[in-house]
């Protein structure tokens, strides 16, 4: 837990169970990058900077700023980009989309679903046509997640089996 918070940039308290699991969901967006295989035609151009997107509401706030602030993936520098809506040209390599309703999930999902080498990421949903890539759940008050790798394969991505190990379910490629 003190990790997380440190993370946070403390300003989550550990007695703060919503802010706790802001921070840790925080993290999380970024630590899936390293177990993540993107290809080239993700970026712009090769030196451009990785992309963390987030469209519709934002639960973050400056949590998540704090969390990428002066990190790097390889060469590249990490970002955070808030947008309210996304296409394949905005070039995110993770896309969080803070909405509850799956339907406004769903659209905000359609532009780069299986169309774009995007990481989508969504929060608690429970429509399977509505989830992101990655799905976060809690499970016995625990931040969790569970992983469609059918979905990341057809859109070009490549999860590491460490990451697929840690998920609560695993909907597997074909």
């Amino acid at each position: 837990m003190a990790v997380l918070l440190a993370f946070s940039g403390g300003a989550a308290r550990a007695d703060d169970p919503a802010a706790l699991a802001l921070a840790v969901k925080a993290t999380f967006l970024y630590k899936f990058q390293p177990f993540v295989t993107w290809p080239a035609q993700a970026f712009a151009s090769p030196t451009a900077r990785f992309t963390l997107c987030v469209v519709g509401n934002d639960p973050f706030g400056p949590i998540l700023d704090r969390v990428v602030e002066g990190q790097r993936t390889g060469d590249r520098d990490v970002v955070v980009r808030r947008m309210e809506t996304v296409s394949p040209d905005d070039h995110c390599q993770i896309l969080y989309v803070g909405a509850a309703d799956p339907a406004v999930v769903k659209q905000l999902l359609a532009p780069v679903a299986a169309s774009a080498p995007v990481l989508t990421v969504t929060d608690s949903i429970d429509a399977l046509d509505a989830k992101g890539m990655i799905n976060f759940v809690v499970a016995d008050n625990r931040v969790r997640f569970e992983i469609d790798d059918a979905a990341a394969r057809r859109s070009g991505l490549v999860i590491s089996s460490k990451l697929l190990s840690l998920a609560l379910s695993v909907r597997p490629s074909p």
